[in-house]
């Protein structure tokens, strides 16, 4: 009897890209989401699909419906995905002996959520960050007269509420909406990560930039082969944390070649795509026995239809750019699979309560792929005091050292 994994999310290609993978080691895929269409469900790797309610609005009700399903489906196997992941994560105390839940403890996972403890944790470990701290506390006007800054919700996902503020600055005011974060940027080469890792052991890293942007969300993207030193940040905080999951970084590269970790992203990001997805499976199936997760040869990926609207809105607003049209050209589709080919096809109709949120609600692609999932305010539990600053503000800590080879 083949294992069934539950998917917690389907509405995006990384949420597909995991349920072809754990379909084709013989595993039998079943897809939660609150939407009731989405691009996974047209897949042929998925075999059964439920509708919840969003987390972000009753997020009891939405675990007690997990729950459910765990049960009617006898799944032995829960894989979050994406921004529901904070909520999934609650989840653990509530399965059934026999089911695994592949994702860091909770009280972990909503630490590296919260952007400010996330930086605290990584500069006790030595490792590089931006000077960074809270609006409202004494040390924030620091950070802006250091330099240019960055104001950003401490909760947030899809690049939502971010400010830039100048050197020197005047800082906004405390945001009713919840506390934010204020960080000096860092000039440099903005790439990012996705990572697997198992028992504080990173089993294989993605790094990449973004080519083609919707806002500040990728849809465009190529791999980055050569970066050892973002790679040895990874392992060293995977290891210091011994986490257990799917882990994410947006990194600054400086121009000493530096990596500065401007935030963290404990779930699954577009890096996924770069995976060999049968061995991603695999790797979690295993508890990483079965060796590294290696990567598909193609290095230059994209959202084919979110990056043609990027383009034909760039040609619309009379700024075309020849970068796009090739990126187009030249980059294979994510979602495209011979075997598997309705989920292309109908990417468009079934995307459409995600397409209707965005244009009818007025707000981008990615607050409206996350608004509904997402997890905008204080944790669960009493996560402890914030670890204390190792140095002072404006004082960058040395880079870890690459790895050999």
């Amino acid at each position: 009897m083949s294992r069934t994994v539950l998917i917690t999310v389907g509405r995006m290609p990384k949420g597909l890209d995991l349920a072809r993978g754990f379909a084709a080691e013989g595993c039998r895929v079943v897809v939660a989401d609150p939407y009731r269409w989405h691009v996974a469900r047209l897949s042929r790797a998925v075999a059964a699909t439920h509708r919840t309610v969003a987390p972000a609005r009753e997020p009891d009700r939405y675990l007690e419906q997990l729950s459910d399903i765990v049960a009617r489906e006898r799944v032995e196997l829960v894989v979050p995905v994406s921004e529901e992941t904070m909520h999934v994560v609650r989840l653990d105390d509530r399965l059934p002996a026999g089911t695994r839940l592949f994702a860091g403890p909770a009280a972990l996972v909503h630490t590296l959520h919260d952007k400010w403890r996330f930086n605290r944790l990584a500069a006790t470990f030595g490792l590089p960050v931006p000077p960074s701290a809270p609006l409202g506390d004494d040390a924030a006007r620091a950070v802006v007269e250091a330099g240019p800054a960055v104001v950003k919700p401490i909760w947030s996902c899809g690049g939502a509420g971010v400010e830039f503020l100048e050197r020197g600055a005047p800082l906004p005011a405390a945001r009713a909406a919840g506390p934010a974060l204020v960080q000096q940027r860092v000039d440099g080469t903005h790439l990012s990560t996705c990572s697997v890792a198992v028992g504080g052991r990173v089993l294989g890293t993605t790094v990449y930039r973004g080519v083609v942007m919707a806002g500040t969300v990728a849809v465009c993207f190529r791999r980055v082969a050569d970066a050892r030193a973002i790679e040895a940040w990874v392992e060293a905080f995977v290891a210091r944390t011994g986490y257990s999951g799917f882990v994410s970084f947006d990194f600054i590269v400086a121009g000493d070649g530096t990596p500065y970790a401007i935030e963290c992203n404990p779930r699954v990001t577009s890096g996924m795509h770069f995976f060999d997805h049968p061995a991603v499976a695999r790797a979690v199936l295993s508890h990483g026995a079965s060796g590294p997760v290696p990567h598909r040869p193609e290095t230059h990926l994209q959202h084919f239809y979110a990056t043609l609207m990027e383009a034909e809105g760039a040609l619309l607003s009379g700024r075309p750019s020849r970068e796009q049209f090739v990126n187009l050209w030249q980059a294979r589709d994510v979602v495209w699979a011979p075997r598997d080919p309705l989920p292309f096809w109908g990417m468009t109709p079934a995307s459409y309560e995600l397409l209707a949120k965005s244009l009818f609600g007025k707000v981008s692609m990615g607050e409206a792929a996350t608004g509904d999932i997402g997890w905008f305010g204080p944790p669960p539990m009493d996560l402890g005091e914030v670890p204390a600053t190792p140095r002072p503000v404006g004082e960058p800590p040395a880079a870890p050292a690459a790895r050999a080879g």
